[in-house]
């Protein structure tokens, strides 16, 4: 674990969360282990999918997938889960680091409670359950919109941002991870690479791969073109004076053409549209 928790504020925030939204929230740090949860108890429908140890593994294994996709993404991730259930995930990022998550979960949103029972029956089936118990669990969930699920999960992404602004949340300077993120941020405009980071810090590349993949959601490689691409997008707003090949330099991009392929391929636009989008706002 990277960070530490100030979890006697983290517990009030996520009752404020719950007592506004009415749905369950829960904590997770960096390595998809729970932290914190409000309220404590998990869910019923929750509790008789987990009776079953292949169920159990899959909510794990489902958890863990949707931390990536939002670490990855860096913003929440909405989706429904492997009993059928809508869930969302929000990323807790410091720095650049991922160090931990916001997630909601077990919220019943379909249009009616026959097509939603039809649908977790049938993600269900398989599992050595007490199905009766289950239908009774589902239909005892509150019906909620994706409108409504949208704006808690708004909310959610809002709360991940603000533990981290009223300093509810604190990096281990001396972790690996941290001082990977530290070495990286100094250096990125040079000609790295993942080995040599690896050699720098003297671990193994698979070492290193998996780091990233938590800290990040990506790979070295692809978080060194991000960092890049963002300091790009920064001098084409703030210094327009500067020529495109000064700007891929100063990036830490050696190939113009290389820079005007990757900036058009993470933006969308090539770095001239950009750059003039950006004089008329």
């Amino acid at each position: 674990m990277i960070s530490s928790f100030n979890l006697t504020k983290l517990n009030s925030l996520l009752k404020d969360f719950y007592h506004m939204t009415g749905i369950r929230i829960t904590v997770f740090d960096d390595t998809f282990h729970e932290l914190a949860a409000y309220p404590e108890q998990i869910a019923d429908f929750c509790q008789i999918i987990r009776s079953d140890e292949t169920a159990a593994a899959q909510c794990h294994l489902c958890d863990k997938r949707a931390c990536e996709s939002a670490a990855r993404h860096r913003e929440p991730y909405t989706y429904k889960c492997h009993a059928g259930m809508t869930e969302s995930i929000a990323p807790i990022i410091l720095g650049n680091i991922v160090i931990g998550y916001l997630f909601f979960g077990h919220v019943f949103s379909y249009s009616s409670r026959e097509e939603g029972w039809q649908q977790i029956e049938k993600c269900c089936k398989a599992y050595q359950i007490d199905m009766a118990a289950l239908k009774l669990s589902a239909l005892r969930q509150p019906t909620i919109t994706q409108d409504y699920i949208s704006s808690a999960s708004h909310i959610m992404q809002a709360v991940a941002v603000y533990l981290c602004m009223e300093r509810m949340v604190s990096l281990h300077q001396q972790e690996l991870p941290v001082q990977i993120d530290m070495y990286i941020q100094e250096h990125f405009r040079e000609k790295i690479d993942a080995m040599q980071i690896a050699r720098h810090f003297r671990i193994g590349k698979t070492q290193l791969y998996e780091i990233a993949q938590q800290s990040y959601g990506m790979g070295i490689a692809q978080h060194i073109r991000n960092l890049r691409i963002d300091k790009a997008k920064h001098l084409l707003s703030e210094r327009p004076d500067l020529a495109l090949a000064e700007i891929a330099s100063e990036c830490g991009f050696h190939d113009y053409n290389y820079f005007i392929t990757v900036f058009k391929r993470l933006v969308g636009v090539p770095p001239k549209t950009y750059a003039n989008r950006k004089l008329m706002d």
